[in-house]
């Protein structure tokens, strides 16, 4: 039977130390605005009771610079989607360096000048402060009083404020679905089974709101 992973999203225990720069290179050339902070940490147990060892996190991280960010591939999404692809419609950074320093994996992501780019600009110049959160596939260990996180592949390092939902229903949404690898190796499908029974057990208000937004989400892309 093919392994399934779960999606797993996580805001690092230092949100509070992001950067908002602004740098400008001519007079005649519109300034570009970074967002520089942690993005992801390893070793210690986060807020969600996972714990990632710095070596899945070495080794994935090389992965993204290498096949993402020094492509110009890395980018991210306002607020978490519930997929493990990034939309373009809704990308509104692209993350253009990332590196280790003390167990913490540091980024910096340059604000888009689309849509969704134009909104978290908008938010940051209006005193907002919004942060980073990753977006990963994964299996889970469980340990006693954490889970540990293997297979690590990490999908996207979205931009995110408050949650467009409670904690709960964030979770049950997200890490309720699960993916396996395709046949050919190169790409995750879902399993809707599981997810179907997960969404089921939400709150029924909870899963109206989602929907809404999401048929709303469509209409709008028509």
């Amino acid at each position: 039977m093919a392994q399934a992973f779960s999606l797993l999203v996580e805001k690092p225990a230092l949100e509070d130390e992001f950067e908002y720069v602004v740098e400008e290179t001519n007079r005649n050339t519109p300034s570009n605005l970074y967002i520089k902070g942690p993005y992801m940490m390893a070793e210690g147990v986060n807020k969600n009771k996972r714990m990632y060892p710095i070596d899945e996190l070495r080794r994935e991280v090389a992965r993204y610079n290498t096949d993402m960010i020094e492509q110009g591939r890395a980018m991210g999404e306002l607020n978490h989607p519930t997929s493990a692809d990034v939309d373009l419609e809704r990308a509104c950074h692209m993350v253009t360096e990332m590196y280790e320093q003390d167990n913490v994996f540091y980024g910096k992501s340059k604000v888009l000048t689309t849509p969704c780019g134009q909104i978290v600009r908008s938010l940051i110049n209006d005193g907002v402060k919004v942060g980073m959160s990753s977006r990963a596939l994964g299996t889970l260990e469980e340990n006693a009083g954490h889970s540990t996180v293997r297979n690590m592949k990490l999908v996207a390092v979205d931009c995110v404020a408050d949650p467009s939902y409670p904690k709960a229903f964030v979770n049950g949404i997200l890490e309720s679905k699960q993916w396996v690898l395709s046949d050919g190796g190169d790409k995750y499908e879902e399993i809707y089974e599981d997810f179907e029974k997960s969404i089921s057990r939400l709150p029924i208000k909870e899963v109206d709101a989602f929907l809404r937004e999401r048929i709303v989400s469509f209409i709008n892309k028509l």
